[in-house]
């Protein structure tokens, strides 16, 4: 409300009480003397911070000078994103992928990026409704628990800050067309996520190539390392070459009455059409910071290699289980299911390890306590785009066949797009590497700490052998390999282990009979 007030003259001249009076909302002020009150002409309008200075002169000769200005709070604040505690220890993350950039409308549970620590990817999302002002990494750079992620433009006076959105909720997704204010609802939307992995990403970056012009051949689009280095060829050469064909002979008539030409040299052969080579990509020497999944194998290979290792080999018969594994793959198939050999390997090591249960515990760092584990989480060591990992499957030991080879193809799905969660690769008690799938038949696995032992299967071969009758006879054969902390297992107790998970693999008809 406006309001009048009177002050002595002498403070007036001060200019005190034009502070108060712009403060208390007074448009009229009076000036006393000890001759008589006189009033002030209204005070000037506040709506500019420029308007120019009014001098006012009374009668006492008091004289008075004042400046109008405009105060307006702000509307918006900026709100640092803190990047908060993701578990397991965890103190840094490696940017992966951004989702915004600056200048888009985010709200609440909207995906920021996709951050990576050493254990697993996560997908970081947005607590407040604004507009992302600015970035504080980029991909690949490595940001710290407890600092900021983005800076966010909120309402000041938005009561929807922190709190949930509710179901049902319009949200409005994207950047704020030009022109256009944050409150008028009309947004364009960015472009799609680009589904690639880290590897395609690096190369796109040093060569600076747009993703979005590169067409993916993959899965739901996906751009593969293959689609990339054809599109920089490309790129190189301007287009695409034909592919070269041969050119056809002359063809050469001749009649009696005409004398025979001289033969002619035989045209060139044509050049075989071969697959376009990948280029050769020359560069300089670099330096690259090792992150994520390899960090991880950094630090846990080097823990590993305080471990005293034991080693025990040995081959098994896998004609029998070759035989019955085409009946498990069509079964399985009828519910989804690719089947393998390794849902077979995981379920015969989990009633091994019921017999032999100082293979399924850990120690701790000094190795002077054992823990002996109730659940049978048995690691699968899995070969990704971004590393080594080991995913492990929970409580093999209450599983069926099928719900274990369900569980690996989840497994092996989510490591194939960097998708694998914490939960997904923790926890792990006892660990089978296949490597097999990718050649070799013996090797020397190393364990995985705070474990006790690891196995390593190699390929299987089909090999000459003898029967029980002494005849020569085609048999399937594969190695095992096995490792074990010499601290806590002696050997004695890996070989019966091996012997017992051997017997369920050659006989797989006692496997069946011992399953629960």
């Amino acid at each position: 409300m406006a309001g009048v007030a009177s002050c002595r003259a002498g403070l007036a001249a001060r200019g005190l009480y034009w502070q108060y009076a712009r403060t208390a909302g007074i448009t009229t002020l009076c000036i006393q003397n000890h001759k008589a009150p006189q009033r002030l002409q209204h005070l000037p309008q506040l709506s500019s911070l420029r308007t120019p200075t009014k001098r006012v002169r009374q009668q006492g000769g008091v004289c008075l000078s004042a400046r109008a200005f405009h105060t307006t709070p702000a509307a918006h604040k900026l709100v640092p994103f803190i990047l908060a505690d993701i578990g397991e220890g965890i103190k840094e993350v490696v940017v992966r992928e951004w989702f915004v950039k600056e200048g888009d409308v985010v709200a609440q549970f909207d995906s920021i990026c996709e951050v990576q620590s050493d254990k697993a990817s996560v997908t970081i999302t947005s607590r407040y409704d604004g507009v992302i002002r600015k970035l504080y990494h980029e991909v690949d750079d490595t940001a710290l628990v407890g600092k900021p992620l983005v800076d966010i433009e909120v309402s000041k006076e938005d009561d929807s800050v922190g709190a949930e959105v509710q179901e049902g909720e319009a949200i409005a997704v994207g950047r704020p067309a030009e022109d256009t204010a944050i409150g008028s609802g009309e947004f364009t939307l960015p472009k799609g996520k680009i589904l690639t992995t880290p590897a395609v990403r690096r190369i796109a970056m040093e060569h600076k190539i747009d993703l979005y012009d590169v067409q993916g051949t993959g899965k739901e689009g996906r751009i593969l390392k293959e689609d990339l280095l054809q599109y920089l060829e490309a790129r190189k050469s301007g287009k695409k070459a034909p592919t070269p064909s041969a050119p056809a002979r002359p063809v050469v008539t001749m009649t009696p009455d005409k004398p025979v030409p001289p033969p002619t040299a035989a045209p060139p052969k044509a050049t075989p059409s071969l697959p376009p080579s990948m280029p050769v990509i020359l560069g300089e020497d670099k330096q690259v910071a090792i992150k994520g999944f390899q960090r991880a194998m950094v630090k846990s290979m080097t823990q590993a290699m305080k471990i005293p290792h034991f080693g025990y080999c040995d081959e098994i018969d896998m004609t029998a289980l070759v035989g019955l594994r085409k009946e498990l793959k069509a079964m399985a198939e009828v519910h989804g299911v690719r089947f393998s050999y390794m849902p077979v390997f995981i379920k015969a090591a989990s009633m091994a390890l019921s017999h032999f249960p100082v293979l399924n515990a850990s120690v701790d760092e000094k190795c002077e306590n054992i823990t002996y584990k109730a659940s049978h989480n048995i690691g699968l060591a899995m070969d990704t785009s971004d590393g080594l990992v080991v995913p492990n499957i929970k409580g093999v030991q209450g599983l069926t066949l099928l719900e274990v080879a369900a569980e690996i193809n989840r497994l092996q799905e989510l490591g194939s797009r960097g998708g694998l969660k914490t939960q997904d690769i923790t926890g792990g008690t006892f660990t089978l590497s296949n490597i097999g799938t990718i050649g070799g038949t013996y090797a020397k696995p190393v364990i995985l700490p705070p474990e006790v032992a690891i196995g390593a299967i190699g390929k299987i071969q089909v090999l000459p052998r003898f029967d029980s009758s002494g005849n020569v006879t085609k048999a399937h054969i594969m190695q095992i390999s096995w490792s074990a902390d010499h601290r806590v297992i002696d050997g004695a107790t890996m070989a019966r282990f091996s012997n017992l998970w051997k017997s369920f693999l050659e006989n797989p008809a006692t496997m069946i009979v011992h399953m629960k």
